[in-house]
């Protein structure tokens, strides 16, 4: 923690010596280009508070992923008007006899950091994308919830009814020839699990077999699946 605020210190006090030897040098050349009095010390305020601004618009873009060209370019050119006013006063321009273009220069950066402002502060705003995803987004598919078990009526095929006092002699009917049962289709496997587990519902709610005609109608297959169903029971 210590050496976290040492680090920042370090930096803090670079930046404020760094501030102020830019903002002694911008305010020396506007003064020896003519601009003397409170006019003098407007120019490295002007200078810094456009460096600020596009630095910011730039790093906003970056961090949204879009391009920040024209942030990038005002932040150019405020940087060098402070690089180039620390260059002029080390020595190599004489402050006594400033050359015609750097005085033209000089009076027209007021009018050249406002248009540069006006279009940073105009700037539509960039929101900034999460760095963190808080959830997949892979899809799954959710399991179908087993519905309730239905009561089904199932009679029992076992039981005989009570025999008569006087049973009476008949004679044997003639039955029909019963037609030969449809083939059973095959199930798909995921339909099989579905009809045993409402069979084992139904066994469970009630404690009889499931009928193979009411499971395939609790499930809405054709009566021809019928017999499918019950080789599966």
């Amino acid at each position: 923690m210590r050496a976290h605020l040492a680090r920042v210190d370090a930096v803090i006090v670079q930046a404020v010596i760094a501030g102020a030897l830019s903002f002694s040098h911008l305010h020396d050349l506007a003064a020896a280009a003519g601009q003397d009095g409170w006019k003098a010390w407007a120019y490295p305020v002007s200078v810094d508070l456009l460096l600020v601004a596009a630095w910011r618009r730039m790093r906003q873009a970056q961090r949204a992923g879009q391009t920040a060209g024209g942030p990038r370019l005002w932040f150019l050119i405020a940087l060098a008007a402070s690089l180039g006013a620390n260059v002029a006063t080390a020595g190599l321009l004489d402050l006594d006899d400033v050359p015609a273009w750097l005085r033209v220069t000089v009076a027209g950066w007021p009018a050249v950091a406002f248009f540069g402002g006006t279009l940073l502060a105009h700037t539509p705003h960039i929101q900034e994308e999460p760095r963190e995803q808080t959830a997949s987004t892979t899809d799954t598919e959710a399991e179908p919830h087993p519905a309730p078990p239905v009561a089904v009526d199932v009679t029992d095929r076992h039981a005989r009814p009570a025999p008569l006092a006087t049973p009476e002699p008949a004679a044997e009917p003639v039955t029909a020839p019963t037609p030969a049962p449809a083939p059973a289709v095959a199930l798909p496997p995921a339909l099989v699990d579905r009809v045993r587990a409402l069979a084992d519902e139904h066994r469970s709610a009630t404690g009889r077999p499931a009928d193979p005609d009411a499971v395939r109608a609790r499930l809405g297959l054709p009566p021809s699946m019928t017999a499918s169903i019950a080789a599966h029971l």
